[in-house]
């Protein structure tokens, strides 16, 4: 399966001047991403980066070699691999690989062990094919307006399946990767994330007190990523057999750009971790495994998605809480060069009293205050309402059908059944989508969204004015709103209380007998 992308318009050149041919974009394309792929301006002196990076410390001393690769696990991965994977530069795809004879299979197996032996990572699975895509409502002329997907081999994320196997019982035995990091972890779920930031407000509202919260935004989080640093903590973790795989895996990676039929020139990667790979999630995670912590401030982290919260009966006290953190998470992103975007940062006040806290800042300038954010797909508001999420829901739920209605309208020749299963498939998991957090919401913010219901329900089946909302529900079989957040609330309580971590299974709690509509109250 070859992707092809067409760009129509033109692309401007740092020059000036304009790049109309797909091999002139793709030059230029190229070069944009080689300055990307670059770790961020270090702030400290040669003698603290040094020191940071002490050449004299060991990796664990441990000379038995990698368990060996068996036919049986590298069969069971090709098996659950999917044949609509892309194919690299080889133009090995998914599909080819699963049609491997089991001779194959066992000449790639001994070409893993090989590789694990050696502690080598071969060049020619180091090297990406990227393509680009538009980024919406950004100036098509701006090489800077494209996000780059990355094609890696085929053969190389099995190997690196290998690989993972290997470490994630290290990463597990040692908790390498801290509890408060729910981002690429085995049964952790961005709502269960936004479950602890919600239950931490509540717990302030009951409280009467103030929580000032700053959401912040990670600058080309996974493309700066320094090398040396990354292997600094890889050799103090982990084996030294897994730091030399690890830095071969990292070590003259390159990439090209291709714009239809034509390849630029081959590009060195010099930071970061591999975009598209199996290893880079594990890898960023153990990047900032010691991002710093405090017992007065809640952090909450999802990948690179960073919330800090402090609550205080002062609101001033508050902010100072959050400040002398941020003081502290100031000195460690200088440390291993880490950019946050401060105009993209938030600061928040959450509760139920008029004052504001003081406001909070980062490199030395404020972070802009806020009324409402935006955290994991959810939209959190002052008095966690969820009113502001409920009609951002209602506002792309009536995109989404205006975009479908050709499909399943009044006048489409679709059948019902297969016009049940559009709703059920794409429209509603919209507003399902965190339900059992904004399932608290007022009754009148929970009819926008039955309202909506019974409008698409109505579309469907084409019914006119005087048919009851209820009877077309019924006749459906479709359960109104609160049954849905009721069967998912139960769901979501039950996988909290047999959670693997602590700070979860600690959510799924006996209701309150506050009068405040809880999570767990629901």
């Amino acid at each position: 399966m070859l992707i092809n992308i067409k760009l129509a318009a033109p692309i401007r050149k740092p020059s000036g001047d304009w790049a109309r041919s797909d091999r002139d974009k793709g030059s230029v394309f190229a070069a944009h991403l080689a300055a990307v792929f670059q770790p961020n301006p270090r702030v400290i002196s040669e003698k603290e980066e040094s020191e940071l990076l002490d050449n004299t410390v060991l990796s664990i001393a441990d000379t038995s070699p990698f368990e060996p690769v068996e036919v049986r696990e590298v069969r069971k991965i090709i098996k659950n691999f999917s044949a609509k994977k892309a194919p690299g530069h080889d133009r090995i795809s998914g599909k080819i690989i699963k049609e491997l004879p089991p001779i194959a299979i066992r000449y790639l197996t001994i070409v893993f062990n090989a590789c694990l032996r050696l502690c080598h990572f071969p060049s020619q699975w180091k090297e990406a094919q990227i393509i680009v895509l538009h980024k919406p409502g950004k100036a098509m002329e701006n090489a800077s307006s494209y996000r780059p997907i990355s094609l890696l081999p085929v053969i190389s994320k099995i190997f690196e399946k290998i690989i993972l196997a290997r470490l994630e019982p290290i990463i597990i035995n040692n908790n390498l990767i801290p509890d408060h990091q729910f981002g690429f972890k085995n049964k952790h779920s961005t709502v269960e994330q936004v479950h602890r930031i919600a239950n931490k407000i509540c717990d302030s509202f009951e409280s009467k007190k103030y929580v000032s919260a700053v959401f912040l935004d990670v600058a080309q989080a996974f493309d700066r990523v320094w090398h040396e640093a990354l292997l600094y903590k890889i050799k103090k973790s982990f084996l030294d057999q897994h730091y030399r795989l690890i830095k071969s895996y990292l070590h003259r990676r390159t990439f090209h750009v291709r714009i239809n039929d034509e390849i630029s020139e081959i590009e060195q990667i010099n930071a970061g971790v591999p975009q598209g790979s199996i290893l880079a999630p594990t890898l960023y995670l153990v990047y900032t495994a010691d991002l710093p912590s405090s017992p007065a401030v809640l952090t909450a982290t999802f990948a690179d998605d960073t919330a800090l919260l402090a609550a205080h009966s002062g609101a001033q006290m508050a902010s100072l809480r959050i400040q002398n953190h941020l003081d502290k998470l100031e000195v460690w992103l200088r440390s291993w060069p880490i950019k946050v975007n401060g105009d993209k940062s938030a600061h928040i006040t959450f509760t139920l009293n008029r004052e504001t806290c003081p406001p909070v800042s980062l490199y030395g300038s404020p972070i802009p205050v806020v009324d409402h954010v935006k955290y994991l797909g959810l939209h959190l508001d002052r008095r966690l309402t969820w009113r502001t999420h409920i009609w951002a829901k209602r506002k792309q739920l009536g995109l989404k059908l205006r975009s479908l209605y050709w499909l399943i309208g009044r006048s489409s020749p679709l059948t019902l059944e297969n016009k049940i299963l559009i709703y059920r498939s794409i429209l509603r998991p919209i507003w399902t989508y965190g339900c059992q957090l904004w399932g608290r919401a007022a009754n009148s913010n929970i009819l926008v969204i039955e309202r909506y219901q019974a409008k698409v329900l109505r579309c469907l089946v084409d019914a006119p004015w005087y048919v009851p909302n209820e009877e077309i529900r019924k006749d459906l079989n479709i359960p109104i709103v609160c049954e849905v957040i009721e069967r998912l609330v139960n769901i979501h309580q039950n996988k909290l209380q047999l959670h693997i971590n602590p700070l979860a299974s600690g959510l799924a709690q006996p209701p309150g007998r506050s009068r405040l509509r809880k999570p767990r109250n629901l």
